[in-house]
C-alpha cells in the first residue's frame, strides 16, 4: 500500500516526543534512530527495485532467445523435409552414374542415327546433366544449412538452459533478500519500541480516504483501504481506520483485549450476499455504509445493548469520531453496528 514513509515517520516521532517523559537528549537519539530506519528502508527499496529490473531484463532476454530457438527449429525442420523429398531422385542419379559412368555411356542410350537426331540427343543430355547438377547442388546446400541450423539450435538450447537456471537463481535470491530486509527493518522497528498502533498508523495514509471516496459503494480497491489489527482481514477507509486504531487502543486499556470485529468494509458482492440472507433488514446493495469503508459490526459484548462493553462504546466512541446511528436503536435494532463520521456520512 503506497504511503509517504518520511512524512509518516516524522509524525510518529513528533507524537513520541510530545508524550515521552524522557529527556531532550533521548528524544534526539530517537530522531536519529528513526532517520536511520528511514534511510535503511529507502536503501532496501532501491536495492530490490534494481534487482527486480535486472531480473525482468533477464526474463525478457530469455523470452527473445526462446523465440529465436523456435524459429531456428522450424527452419531446421523445413530444411530436413526438403532434403527428404530429394533423397529418392538423388539415389536414382547416383545409381545411373554408377551403371553408366562417363559421357560415352550416357550417349549410348541414344544410339547412332542422322546428325539432327544426334544433336537433339546431345541437347537432351546437356539439359539432364544441368538438372542433375542443380539437384546435387541443392542437396549440398540443404546439408550445409541443416548442419548450421542444428548447431545454432543446440547452442541456443544450451544457453537458454543456463539462462533459465540463472533466472531462477535471481528469483530465489530476490525472495531471500526481500525476506532478509523485512526481518532487518522489523528488528530495527522493534528496537525503537514502536507500538503496534504506530505500526498500523505508519502503513495507513490518511490521504487515501480522499481517493477512496471517488469509487462507487462497495467497489473500493483494497489499496485505498487500511487493515485492522484484528484477525480476519477486515479493512476500513483510511480515515476511519486511523480513528479505529485509537478507539481500539482505548478499549484495550479498559478491557485488556482488542475489540471484537465481525465485519468492516463490505464489497458489493458481499453486500448482495448479506442482502439475500436478510432482505428487508440489510441495506440495499450499493447503499451500505459498510461499502464506504466507514462502518463496523462489533462483538465481544458490544452487540448486547446495556452491556458494559456497549455502555463503554456509547461513552467513549464519540471521542474518536465513531457513533451509533439513531436508526440502529430501532429500525432495525443493531447495537453491534457503529459508523465513523456523522449521521450524514
Amino acid at each position: 500500500m503506497p504511503y509517504p514513509r518520511s512524512a509518516a515517520l516524522t509524525a510518529v516521532f513528533l507524537v513520541m516526543t510530545m508524550f515521552s517523559p524522557h529527556s531532550a537528549a533521548h528524544a534526539a537519539a530517537g530522531a536519529d534512530s528513526l532517520e536511520s530506519l528511514r534511510r535503511e528502508a529507502t536503501k532496501a527499496r532501491t536495492e530490490l527495485e534494481k534487482a527486480t529490473k535486472q531480473m525482468e531484463g533477464r526474463k525478457k532476454s530469455l523470452a527473445e532467445s526462446q523465440v529465436k530457438l523456435r524459429t531456428t527449429l522450424k527452419d531446421l525442420a523445413g530444411a530436413e523435409a526438403e532434403l527428404n523429398r530429394i533423397r529418392e531422385p538423388l539415389a536414382r542419379l547416383a545409381n545411373t552414374s554408377y551403371q553408366q559412368s562417363g559421357a560415352a555411356g550416357s550417349m549410348a542410350i541414344f544410339g547412332g542415327g542422322d546428325p539432327s537426331t544426334a544433336l537433339r540427343s546431345t541437347a537432351d543430355v546437356t539439359l539432364m546433366a544441368r538438372s542433375q547438377q542443380a539437384l546435387v547442388d541443392r542437396a549440398d546446400e540443404l546439408q550445409d544449412r541443416r548442419q548450421k541450423l542444428a548447431s545454432a539450435a543446440q547452442e541456443l538450447q544450451s544457453r537458454n538452459a543456463v539462462d533459465q537456471t540463472r533466472l531462477q537463481q535471481d528469483v530465489d535470491g530476490l525472495k531471500s533478500r526481500s525476506a532478509q530486509l523485512t526481518k532487518q527493518l522489523n528488528a530495527m522497528l522493534d528496537k525503537l519500541a514502536v507500538t503496534r498502533q504506530k505500526r498500523f498508523e505508519l502503513g495507513c495514509d490518511k490521504s487515501l480516504a480522499r481517493d477512496a471516496k471517488k469509487f462507487p459503494n462497495g467497489l473500493i480497491p483494497s489499496k485505498y483501504l487500511c487493515p485492522l489489527p484484528q484477525k480476519g482481514g477486515h479493512m476500513l477507509r483510511a480515515d476511519a481506520a486511523l480513528a479505529f486504531y485509537k478507539l481500539n487502543e482505548a478499549y484495550k486499556r479498559g478491557f485488556g483485549r482488542d475489540m471484537c470485529v465481525t465485519d468492516a468494509y463490505r464489497s458489493l458482492s458481499e453486500q448482495h450476499r448479506v442482502y439475500a440472507q436478510r432482505p428487508g433488514f440489510a441495506a440495499v446493495p450499493g447503499t451500505s455504509n459498510h461499502g464506504k469503508g466507514q462502518a463496523l459490526d462489533l462483538c465481544g459484548g458490544v452487540q448486547s445493548s446495556g452491556s458494559v462493553q456497549f455502555n463503554w462504546m456509547e461513552a467513549h466512541a464519540g471521542k474518536y469520531g465513531w457513533i451509533h446511528p439513531s436508526w440502529a436503536y430501532s429500525n432495525p435494532f443493531e447495537p453491534w453496528h457503529w459508523e465513523y463520521g456523522t449521521e450524514e456520512g
